[in-house]
């Protein structure tokens, strides 16, 4: 369960059941359902506050750079630009020798593209937009100069990621036909009358580029998430699990589709999640990543290959310190991936024959590919390369060139400066596990005094705190403020190898608390904190976990808890993904309610002392608003200072930018109050 505005970049996309709303995802992406009824408040003024106001319009300037794609020949690049503030954004083509044109399209106005996909023959363009349309993605194509931009389709439903056929004659995407997309971080339509079970399947669809003819060729019975071309152009290698989709991810198993056939094989089911098939040059061999995953999209396990025929799977990265996270196919016995490493990312090559992996770059940034916001490519031969980078005070550009030989090719964010120190990387050592985080400091610290610190506490479990850009997030709106922010990862995170991340199993809120407190002493015994001005937040899982901190020390005078998880039990039958709590709970509610009753904060509510604020969407269907009620409801009657907020009809993420704005304001003044 992942923040609803991270501190880094925008992330996160699974599909929502929702109605024709095929651009959803694309807005969402540019961002950075309940069947309860919502307790809602009413709403203070949405202006920005003097305090942050300045600070959100400039990282509302900030230019974004997403789904950035390499030509095979590795001489041109493609991304899809926007400004933070926002939904919309366009295609832009560049030779990275000169400035970057812009795809036209006649009278389209405002739009929002996404997936950019080169043709085989680096000729060609093919991308998602809404021009000339409200809402519906249509599915584009356009020269490798940016001319002659054409709309190949009329769809009705969610489409997204586009992939040429090796011959370059067809194109291949994820369609809901006459269905909505975007995952369960949006908002859930309300539901009333009968509740049943009908849903549309996400399915593979094949746009022949001759004649324009779509055909839907994977079954009606299995959604599919990812999805790769065989080398023949064929079949395809996909995860798909029957529906509905926003909750069976976490059971998706391996498949060979059959073009001709339209009949799916299934040739491995993992023992845990699973993520981006990728089909070997010969034809035989069907890599991926599989782990201990909390969320679609946003990926770190092990790297894996199985025959294309079935048999039995080989773990390549076993024991590894990292998470690997995506892959490219070099050559038949050669791998690139991307990883997860630390606090940090790494772009490793692994040759498969010994499982040697030789280490080819690696730094304090997000880079990755496969799954939600990819912001690294890689050009057929693996020569050259393009990403997006950043880190904690340098604003996103895009950079192309070998493998760690990058040069920018924009500089559309030169003039953007922090408003906060530089990042720490902090270390520190706990119940056997070495456990990372990011300090980020005020702008400027003054001899002899300290300063109050704010620990954000990530999402997932699954997930991990890297640098980047605060776009959005409350990490630059504290330490703008004068606060220290600890972002800790903690057992459970990604970074440190699956025994790491599969170390919070049947144990939620004990050891990771313990990993955070740790860090926590750590911070304040070598900065300049004040050990009597801590507060702590998070969203999602890091929501439930501050509901979770308070009921177990009193060391924090204030919490916001965003999104967050009162109680497991009622919780189980009240979000709409519940598929993803057995991996880490061992059983459903229903077989063994103790191991979810002993986690959850609810049972221990009379030990809360910190005033607690408590803020949620009203439709979010991760983590309904009943369980922000629920604690909310028990702090009040305890006597507890305590404020619930529900933003109406805002899901899991935010997507109004002034309830995005007014939740910052909130919560910096809940903190003020407590802290300063």
């Amino acid at each position: 369960m992942e923040e609803p505005f991270p501190d880094f970049s925008p992330r996160g996309l699974g599909r929502a059941k929702l109605s024709n709303v095929g651009a959803r995802r694309v807005k969402l992406r540019r961002m950075n359902r309940s069947l309860l009824v919502s307790f809602l408040l009413p709403l203070a003024a949405v202006a920005l506050s003097a305090q942050t106001g300045s600070l959100n319009q400039q990282l509302g300037k900030t230019v974004t750079f997403d789904d950035v794609a390499i030509s095979p020949d590795g001489a041109r690049y493609a991304w899809v630009q926007s400004i933070a503030s926002s939904s919309d954004g366009a295609v832009h083509i560049s030779d990275g020798k000169g400035s970057a044109t812009i795809i036209r399209i006649g009278g389209a106005g405002a739009r929002s593209d996404s997936g950019p996909a080169w043709s085989p023959d680096s000729r060609t363009l093919a991308f998602f937009s809404t021009a000339g349309e409200k809402d519906q993605v249509q599915l584009w194509t356009a020269g490798a100069d940016g001319k002659g931009a054409r709309k190949r389709t009329t769809l009705k439903g969610y489409a997204a990621r586009p992939h040429w056929s090796h011959d370059g004659t067809r194109v291949a995407f994820l369609y809901i036909e006459g269905g909505g997309g975007g995952g369960p971080l949006l908002a859930a339509a309300p539901v009333t009358g009968v509740i049943d079970d009908s849903f549309k399947n996400q399915r593979i669809a094949v746009l022949d580029m001759a004649s324009n003819k779509l055909s839907q060729v994977s079954p009606q019975a299995l959604h599919i998430y990812d999805f790769d071309w065989s080398p023949d152009d064929q079949a395809f290698a996909a995860t798909a699990a029957p529906g509905p989709g926003d909750n069976n991810w976490w059971i998706a198993r391996v498949h060979v589709v059959t073009i001709a056939t339209g009949q799916a094989k299934e040739i491995y089911k993992p023992q845990l999640q699973l993520a981006i098939p990728k089909w070997s040059p010969d034809g035989k061999t069907i890599a991926f990543i599989e782990g201990l995953m909390s969320d679609e999209g946003f990926h770190g396990g092990d790297l894996f290959t199985v025959p294309s025929s079935g048999g039995t799977a080989v773990n390549h990265t076993r024991g590894r310190k990292s998470s690997p996270s995506a892959l490219f196919w070099l050559k038949q016995d050669r791998i690139l991936m991307t990883e997860s490493a630390g606090g940090g990312s790494a772009i490793s090559e692994l040759i498969l024959s010994n499982n040697e992996v030789r280490s080819l770059w690696n730094g304090p940034e997000d880079v990755h590919s496969g799954g939600n916001f990819p912001n690294f490519a890689v050009s057929k031969d693996g020569s050259q390369t393009a990403v997006v980078r950043s880190n904690f005070t340098k604003a996103p550009e895009i950079w192309a060139g070998p493998i760690g030989q990058w040069k920018a090719i924009t500089q559309s964010n030169a003039a953007m400066k922090a408003q906060w120190g530089e990042a720490q990387n902090l270390e520190w050592t706990n119940q056997g596990f070495r456990v990372q985080g990011w300090l980020l400091p005020p702008a400027s610290i003054q001899a002899g005094k300290k300063y109050p610190m704010v620990v954000i506490i990530h999402g997932g479990p699954s997930g991990v705190q890297k640098p980047g850009w605060p776009v959005q997030g409350l990490s630059a709106v504290f330490a703008s403020q004068g606060y220290y922010v600890l972002m800790p990862n903690p057992r459970g995170s990604y970074g440190q190898g699956e025994d790491f991340t599969k170390a919070n199993v049947k144990d939620f809120g004990y050891g990771d608390l313990r990993d955070v407190m740790a860090g926590v002493d750590y911070a304040v015994g070598k900065f300049p904190i004040d050990n009597n001005r801590l507060g702590v937040t998070g969203w999602s899982y890091g929501g439930y976990m501050t509901m979770w901190t308070v009921t177990q020390t009193n060391r924090f005078k204030a919490a916001m808890a965003g999104a967050g998880i009162a109680n497991w039990e009622s919780y189980y039958g009240q979000n709409l993904i519940d598929q993803w709590m057995i991996p880490f709970f061992g059983a459903s509610v229903y077989d063994d309610p103790m191991v979810y009753a002993k986690s959850s904060p609810i049972a221990f509510i009379k030990q809360v002392t910190t005033p607690t604020l408590i803020i949620v969407g009203e439709y979010d269907a991760e983590c309904p608003a009943p369980q922000s009620y629920e604690y909310w409801h028990a702090l009040r009657a305890l006597g507890k200072p305590t404020e619930l907020v529900v933003y109406k009809g805002e899901g899991h993420r935010f997507m109004d930018p002034k309830n995005r704005v007014d939740m910052q304001d909130r919560t910096l003044r809940w903190f003020q109050k407590y802290l300063k």
